[in-house]
């Protein structure tokens, strides 16, 4: 949003300067983002008169010039100078604009220096309007009366000393958008009087005689409210020049009188409005919905195809122009418009952008229509329209057509004072509080029993929708700077209460063990493809997202594995072989409460490690992913010794290469292992790949409120080892072993591991067919006093019998 300080002060009455104008803003909200003064780019340029213009002995289009200038100002003595100049009108006389040499020249990016043209000697240049970037006029130099002040800078002659502000503005203040409204908060904040002139109306000659209609699809919410005026006879040329200067400081191209009056209000009162060349218009307009396969040529000069859901301003031959949006240019406004029909509208916000982001199209019109002009503009806006017409292009005005009402935005919001307080911190005297709500156009009534008052919003703030609401305006209009630092309550004394849940924690736990796994956290979507969430047993009408982002992302996923393989397939194809990815976050088993859980996967594709000549490689396996699983399982508190490992893993992972760990023969703790092949193949995985869920809720949370962790318990004793063999039959898994020994002793076994299978034909020409041999090692460790030999013994004969029990073997002699 841009204006001029001229502008500004077209609505406001302030002797304010320019630097506390920007800081007032920026405080208030409307945070400037610069500020052009084209006073400073000109400094240089003064006004000087030619002595004498005589031809150019070597050129027949250049004249050699005597200019009188006064370099030191117009109270100092003059000096002459020679400039050679090219523009058809340089002559004896002439007063026009001088730059020395040295001047930066901003229309053509030029550096003056003092030159030879055509063998005479030239110092400094005679303007044109294009080189000081007034116009695109270069067919001669400036011209000016010859009454005009001589040796004075010549910005300061022609008014060209007016600032251009620039403001970001947050899109919940369309009211800012124009100039009225920026002065506006300038007035609350007390920089000014507001002397927005009043809008009075046009009366009318005679019935507008083009009928508007709203069809039923519009006039409910996208197109409410329509004001059509017909304005015959008039005549439409270039318009006035400070209108044109105060266009082009913006950035906007002066196009006609016609449409520079709908620029001009579009910046002044944030009230975008259309013209019609009238003659061009057949029949009647009608405010529709669009039709599949219409087509326009916008103002723009590009053609734009509709679907069904945009609304369109059309006449009985074709549509004409894009509601909210922009006109078209088969009934746009030229210099032969002679009948002008001119439109103020109130769009739907929503429509009016779902429409621009559909055809691409960024105008000031759509920028505005959709953060919510003012609904009751539009009847101001149209006089205004009009009146500007009139005094600009003459004519006769018809009476102003209303098809459809005006929507109520009438709305009251009920506000305690001492809430200011409580939300912001700042105390603020209610009379000033009244004051600066009165300031912003706010009604505020009288106070109740309780203190309270109820305050009416304007129509140009949709913005305020409660007390909240109010309390931000009061505090930023009395300027957040003011605000006090106050030292924080003391907090008693003792531990603070954590802040985490049980379950964030352990989710925050399982994280750092999985990254202390060397394995790289993902966060993805939570959804997935059909086809993906039905290899994992989820899909189904009932997870369909009724409103998907994405055709590729329309199920909620069962699991964040899919995610995971994805994201690694992904890096195969970018030559990244070895992956290793795990996500913490939701996965979704059905539709209804309940059914929704957190989990941690993982994920491993390639070989253990990368190439190098001292380590070897392999590919990974289950084993790896059992790892990891065990990894997180410990970090949330459990023992993965006493966990239990069986075969009914899901049916996505290998059925020869799986597992679950269960806590008791009920509870599953975690999947893992190599993961299907027709799995990683549909997902276009290269293998092998191996994976784990880990169920973070299914691990049950301590009991008792206590310390974070139990007291860790050390013995400063020897612990003792001994190793066993035992000929099994080959069925039997190595982990029944391990049980059996760990149970055997419970007191005194720290741990049992298994350190060398010895199976195969050799194995069964040893010890007979069917037969292997288990060896594994188990640590004593004494709490209370050393062990004897005998103790040790007595220890390792449960061993043994513990085990060859449970597994039917016999210990390798």
């Amino acid at each position: 949003m841009k204006f001029t300080m001229s502008w500004l002060r077209d609505h406001l009455d302030t002797a304010a300067s320019l630097d506390e104008i920007t800081e007032a803003l920026t405080d208030l909200g409307l945070e400037v983002e610069g500020v052009e003064n084209p006073a400073a780019a000109l400094a240089p340029f003064s006004i000087a008169r030619v002595i004498e213009a005589t031809q150019h002995p070597n050129a027949d289009r250049l004249r050699v010039c005597r200019v009188e200038t006064w370099p030191n100002g117009p109270d100092q003595p003059s000096a002459e100078v020679q400039v050679v100049c090219g523009a058809p009108n340089a002559r004896t006389g002439l007063v026009g604009v001088f730059a020395p040499p040295g001047t930066h020249v901003p229309g053509t990016g030029v550096d003056l220096k003092p030159g030879v043209i055509r063998g005479v000697e030239s110092n400094g240049m005679l303007c044109s309007e294009r080189e000081l970037m007034l116009s695109d006029d270069h067919d001669g130099i400036i011209d000016l009366a010859p009454d005009t002040p001589l040796g004075i800078a010549y910005a300061d002659f022609a008014g060209l000393d007016d600032a251009v502000i620039e403001i970001a503005i947050t899109p919940n203040r369309p009211d800012a958008l124009g100039v009225a409204g920026v002065a506006r908060d300038l007035a609350a904040r007390g920089l000014g009087r507001i002397k927005t002139p009043a809008i009075a109306p046009v009366p009318g000659a005679f019935p507008c005689p083009v009928p508007v209609t709203l069809a039923g699809d519009v006039a409910d919410k996208a197109c409410p409210v329509f004001f059509a005026r017909l304005i015959r006879g008039v005549v439409n040329g270039p318009s006035p020049e400070w209108l044109q200067r105060r266009l082009r400081a913006i950035g906007l191209r002066p196009i006609s009188a016609l449409v520079d009056v709908t620029n001009y209000l579009t910046y002044d009162r944030a009230r975008p409005l259309h013209v019609f060349d009238a003659d061009k218009v057949q029949g009647g307009l009608t405010v529709r919905l669009s039709r599949q396969g219409e087509t326009l040529t916008g103002l723009d000069e590009k053609d734009y195809a509709f679907d069904d859901t945009m609304c369109v301003i059309a006449d009985e031959n074709a549509v004409e122009s894009i509601g909210g949006v922009m006109g078209g240019l088969a009934t746009g406004c030229t210099e032969a418009t002679v009948n002008v029909l001119v439109e103020a509208a109130y769009f739907d916000p929503i429509r009016t952008a779902a429409t621009g982001r559909k055809l691409k199209i960024n105008s000031d019109a759509r920028y505005r229509f959709e953060r919510g002009v003012d609904p009751t503009s539009a009847r101001d806006g149209i006089e205004m329209a009009t009146r500007l017409i009139l005094d600009l292009c003459g004519g006769e005005p018809s009476e102003v057509q209303v098809s459809g009402a005006v929507p109520d935005t009438a709305r009251s919001c009920r506000l305690d004072p001492n809430r200011v307080v409580s939300l912001v911190g700042m105390d603020i005297p209610v009379a000033e509080q009244r004051r600066i709500l009165t300031a912003l156009g706010f009604e505020v009534g009288a106070a109740d029993a309780d203190g309270a008052h109820a305050v009416a919003v304007p129509s140009w703030r949709p913005d305020v929708h409660g007390e909240a609401d109010l309390v931000e305006e009061i505090a930023r209009v009395a300027s957040l700077t003011k605000l006090v630092a106050a030292p924080l309550p003391r907090r008693a004394a003792g531990v603070a209460r954590p802040v985490l849940s049980p379950m964030q924690t352990r989710q925050r736990a399982a994280r750092r063990a999985l990254a202390g796994q060397g394995l790289v956290e993902c966060v993805h979507y939570t959804f997935v493809g059909e086809d993906a969430a039905a290899l994992f047993g989820g899909g189904g009408p009932l997870m369909h997202v009724a409103n998907p982002i994405s055709s590729e992302m329309n199920v909620m996923r069962p699991s964040a594995l899919p995610g995971l393989l994805e994201a690694a397939a992904r890096n195969q194809a970018r030559g990244f072989g070895e992956v290793a990815l795990f996500e913490v976050g939701p996965a979704f088993h059905g539709p209804e409460p309940g059914e929704q859980a957190v989990e941690a996967a993982l994920i491993r594709t390639g070989q253990t490690v990368g190439r190098h000549w001292s380590a070897g490689r392999r590919p990974v396996d289950a084993y790896d992913a059992k790892a990891d699983a065990e990894a997180a399982l410990a970090a949330i508190g459990l023992d993965p010794a006493k966990l239990m490992v069986a075969r009914d893993a899901p049916a996505w992972f290998h059925p020869g290469r799986s597992g679950v760990l269960k806590l008791g023969p009920k509870v599953v703790l975690a999947a893992l292992g190599e993961l299907h092949p027709s799995v990683i193949a549909a997902l276009d995985v290269k293998g092998p790949a191996v994976a784990a869920t880990v169920f973070l809720e299914a691990a049950p949370f301590p009991r008792a409120k206590g310390p974070g962790r139990q007291a860790l318990v050390v013995s400063d004793l020897q612990s003792v080892e001994r190793d066993f063999a035992f000929v099994v039959p080959e069925r039997v898994e190595a982990e029944t072993a391990l049980r059996a020994a760990r149970a055997s002793e419970k007191k005194l076994i720290a741990s049992a591991a298994i350190f060398d299978v010895f199976e195969g034909t050799a194995a069964e020409a040893q010890f007979g067919a069917g037969m292997k041999s288990l060896a594994l090692t188990v640590r004593l460790q004494p709490t209370a006093k050393t062990l004897t030999e005998t103790e040790i013994d007595a220890v390792a004969a449960k061993v043994v019998e513990a085990v060859t029990k449970a597994t039917g073997g016999t210990l390798r002699s």
